[in-house]
């Protein structure tokens, strides 16, 4: 069976055209709108506060003994993407072909094989060495998180978005993401290429659609002045929805049971 690698970076020779080319289009960058103003997100914070100290379902603790401390407004930045590649190649292969005890030469192609014996010792064989042509080709629209990992498509909102993108980023000092590091989660993802290639004929890397979206979140730290745990809260700037992060099956289940009781 064919194994798989990453492709790894060709060196194009002056003297040589590589049969490996990229067609990388050019990244655009979109600023979600922020929607919700801060004291909204203040409001909706009070709201659900003590569920981020609650230990049991049963038990939740006194409003008034969560003490809010902070307020942070960051953007989230997520990666959609349209990547294709394709590889065709060649690879070595050989041919056991079975022939008669009594044989002593075999004439094909213009070539003279001479039988020899199978590794069970009891049939006689010809070996027929070649190349083999194969195409393989592998294409995928990504939505995918600043790691390079598969978005939760449901924490991506829709929005409107900033008209001078540019100047939102300067001005609200979001870290941007590498220049290439779009392109190099989807080349991670789909540019796999075979281990056992004698020679390419030509493999191509294609990014047909490159767009970063930042979009606007809100983290408020709150205190237990009891215990002195403290607890981060993340909200949606578009939304005002409560950001969760990934959680066991249980926290899971136990979260939806709270949001239960406290419709009652």
């Amino acid at each position: 069976m064919t194994e798989l690698a990453n492709a790894e970076p060709i060196v194009i020779s002056v003297e040589e055209e590589s049969p490996t080319k990229e067609n990388i289009a050019q990244r655009k960058t979109i600023v979600y709108e922020t929607h919700i103003d801060p004291t909204v997100i203040r409001v909706a914070g009070e709201k659900i506060k003590h569920q981020l100290f609650m230990k049991y379902v049963f038990f939740k603790p006194m409003s008034e003994d969560i003490q809010f401390i902070s307020m942070e407004k960051y953007y989230e930045p997520y990666i959609v993407a349209n990547g294709k590649y394709s590889i065709d190649y060649y690879r070595k292969c050989a041919y056991t072909v079975r022939v008669g005890k009594e044989v002593k030469e075999v004439d094909l192609l213009d070539h003279q094989f001479l039988p020899e014996q199978a590794s069970d010792r009891e049939t006689t064989v010809i070996k027929l060495h070649g190349e083999e042509r194969i195409v393989n080709e592998a294409k995928a629209f990504y939505v995918l998180n600043k790691n390079g990992q598969d978005a939760v498509l449901d924490t991506v909102p829709s929005a409107s978005s900033e008209k001078n993108p540019t100047e939102v980023i300067e001005k609200s000092g979001i870290p941007e993401l590498a220049p290439d590091a779009d392109a190099n989660f989807v080349r991670e993802r789909i540019a796999k290429r075979p281990k056992d290639i004698s020679r390419i004929v030509t493999e191509i890397f294609d990014v047909s659609e490159r767009t970063v979206i930042y979009t606007p979140r809100f983290k408020l730290v709150y205190r237990n002045i009891k215990t002195g745990e403290e607890k981060v809260l993340e909200l949606d700037g578009v939304t005002s929805k409560r950001i969760l992060r990934s959680e066991s099956a249980v926290s899971k289940v136990m979260n939806t049971l709270k949001s239960r009781i406290d419709l009652v």
